[in-house]
């Protein structure tokens, strides 16, 4: 068999990407590793599973993707620069750990401002377009973007009041959660999802914002008892691919991955909505107290949430407001 030449092979590291190479020295595939920080039982990494398999079917294996989860290839917070400078050529990540480059990245983590699938999916209609052209400017494409189910707010005790909130050591895991604990009085921890076990049985934090997916997924009711569904907001996970990487496919292959995409993002958000009733149901069955916001404690995150969506709108300036426009727009 022919061997790899070190440039090849060099510039296959590069890109994060491998080409196998047949006896005659001809192109046989590309291959690419692609990292979620998530496990195998979340389904985003489900979907993204069936979004790689769906790639490989439509190119007759001439794209092979590799997912590897949990964040087992690369860090949750180094998935993005790894895409962009191509140390890998496709990844995913929570878009709100954007936040920081730009606010319009944290739209869907303002509580409050979409709490529903259906406000959610009118809230990405109206900023996908902004979102895809800053991130294009830093040489990525998106590809699509799935939401988790509502977020909810897990304790070791009941919520009753604003005033259970106090002091608690909260997960967070965006800037968003990060101020709406600074907010509530609590104080921000961050923990990824794969220590969340372990930050509580250490007493690292006492309190997260969540999906019941995650809860699910991390079996909640081994370190806490109470899951409140307040449905502060649905944030979306986003694949992104390095356009240089995706503009070395033939065009055929491209417009296949293209495909598989609008199909994983239109799974996806029916499997999002799928999961919240089952994972509530998990969370229940496995002991864990599901309950509703008191009014109490309602009144105090709907302050919060007018806050911050004033926050962000400052910070988010014309790019905020055009989509804010847009998405007002679209709800009338």
């Amino acid at each position: 068999m022919t061997a790899k030449t070190p440039l090849l092979a060099g510039m296959a590291a590069t890109l994060g990407f491998s080409l196998a190479i047949s006896s005659t020295g001809a192109q046989a595939a590309t291959e690419w590793d692609m990292p979620t920080p998530y496990g195998d039982r979340t389904f985003h990494t489900v979907n993204i599973r069936e979004f790689a398999d769906a790639v490989r079917e439509r190119t007759d294996g001439e794209l092979d993707i590799t997912v590897h989860a949990n964040g087992s290839l690369i860090g949750h917070p180094e998935i993005k620069n790894s895409v962009r400078r191509g140390i890998v050529p496709i990844g995913e990540l929570i878009m709100s750990r954007l936040a920081n480059e730009n606010p319009i990245f944290e739209v869907d983590s303002v509580p409050y401002l979409a709490a529903s699938y259906e406000e959610a999916g009118a809230l990405w209609d109206a900023s996908r377009e902004i979102i895809s052209e800053e991130l294009g400017e830093q040489g990525l494409r998106l590809l699509f973007a799935v939401p988790w189910p509502p977020q909810g707010i897990y304790t070791q005790q009941p919520l009753t009041g604003p005033d259970d909130l106090q002091n608690l050591s909260m997960r967070a895991y965006n800037a968003a959660s990060e101020r709406l604990a600074q907010l509530a009085g609590a104080v921000p921890t961050q923990v990824e999802v794969p220590d969340i076990p372990t930050a509580f049985s250490t007493g690292r934090v006492d309190a997260m914002i969540t999906s019941p997916a995650t809860g699910a997924d991390t079996q909640a009711w081994d370190y806490l008892s109470h899951f409140n569904h307040a449905q502060l907001w649905l944030p979306k996970n986003m694949v992104i691919v390095n356009e240089q990487a995706f503009s070395r496919l033939d065009e055929a292959t491209r417009e296949a991955v293209l495909e598989a995409a609008a199909e994983a993002e239109e799974r996806g958000w029916a499997m999002s909505r799928e999961e919240t009733d089952e994972a509530l149901a998990v969370l229940e069955e496995n002991g864990i107290e599901v309950s509703e916001p008191t009014p109490e404690l309602a009144e105090k995150l709907r302050e919060i949430g007018d806050t911050m969506t004033s926050e962000w709108a400052e910070e988010a300036g014309e790019q905020g407001a055009a989509i804010l426009e847009a998405y007002e727009a679209a709800r009338q």
